[in-house]
């Protein structure tokens, strides 16, 4: 079991690209200190931050070689409306319910003309179908309206389709067009949080935070390895800790399972021996396929 580490502060900045605002940058490393203080921690300086945040996702790069978007897609559409579909859900109901569903739809003209109580009754098991259903007809008519049936590969124009907001669109751009986007979703907000890489909840200032501390050609697979992490052993509720291999440089160790055995126990998908989420993983990934869903019955 590793020792304890020094309990440490962020020094984010606020920035995507370019240097920090002094005056905003320094009124936050300046409430940060006081706040450790008053709590008797030795903030980190700017400097120590991000090397400690590069060192996480070098050791995270090592566990994580086989690191990937966890939703099926064979296309940017497929993958706009798998992660739509996605929100408060997992992917792995999303992977079981997508396959049918691009089947008959498989063009946003095909999506755009879709009967809604027909489209409502495919994506059910995904949750929220209604709000859904609503939000991927409308994304299918502007994209064949306004964008010639193609999928826009900028993120001021995803950002317009119904449904689609920033971390959607950083999803689409760094895994169907190859441009460097930061996906703050539930599982990397609450481990960059853990980490002491910056105490905002705000999605987007936390995307503005963590991208100043990594170059602009990281940010796509630091958000595959720290959502993998976060999915597989940093859990909301009771992380593995014990079995933790960023232990050593997490300001938050202790919170969850210390025990190295019982933190094994804890481990999910393939990291504790059992399946992914993808029904059609990469070919690197070293845990089995997911399991398609059940036929229904009477179907």
């Amino acid at each position: 079991m590793p020792d304890t580490p020094v309990r440490r502060q962020d020094g984010a900045a606020t920035r995507v690209s370019g240097p920090p605002d002094s005056a905003v940058g320094e009124r936050g490393a300046g409430r940060r200190a006081r706040a450790a203080g008053a709590r008797g921690i030795k903030p980190e300086s700017r400097t120590a931050l991000v090397r400690r945040a590069r060192r996480i996702n070098r050791e995270l790069a090592g566990l994580y070689p086989y690191a990937h978007p966890e939703l099926d897609f064979d296309n940017a559409f497929q993958l706009l409306v798998a992660t739509v579909l996605s929100a408060q859900t997992t992917d792995l109901r999303v992977n079981r319910t997508t396959p049918a569903l691009f089947a008959k739809y498989p063009t946003p003209e095909d999506l755009a003309a879709a009967v809604p109580e027909e489209l409502e009754e495919m994506i059910r098991p995904t949750g929220f179908f209604r709000a859904k259903a609503r939000s991927l007809l409308g994304l299918a008519r502007v994209l064949r309206d306004d964008f010639g049936g193609e999928v826009p590969g900028r993120l001021e124009d995803l950002v317009t389709l119904p449904g689609v907001g920033r971390k959607t669109a950083n999803v689409v751009l760094g895994n169907a067009f190859g441009v460097p986007g930061i996906t703050v979703d539930t599982h990397f907000g609450r481990l960059v949080r853990r980490w002491r890489w910056t105490d905002e909840e705000d999605p987007e200032k936390v995307e503005r935070a963590v991208a100043d501390l990594f170059p602009k050609a990281e940010w796509t697979m630091l958000s595959h390895r720290v959502i993998f992490h976060g999915r597989r052993v940093c859990h909301a509720r009771r992380p593995a800790c014990g079995a933790c291999a960023i232990a050593p440089l997490c300001p938050s160790y202790g919170e969850g399972e210390t025990d190295p055995e019982k933190a094994r126990k804890l481990l999910k998908y393939e990291m504790g021996g059992g399946a992914g989420q993808r029904l059609r993983p990469p070919a690197d990934f070293p845990g089995r396929a997911a399991s398609p869903p059940a036929p229904r019955e009477g179907g």
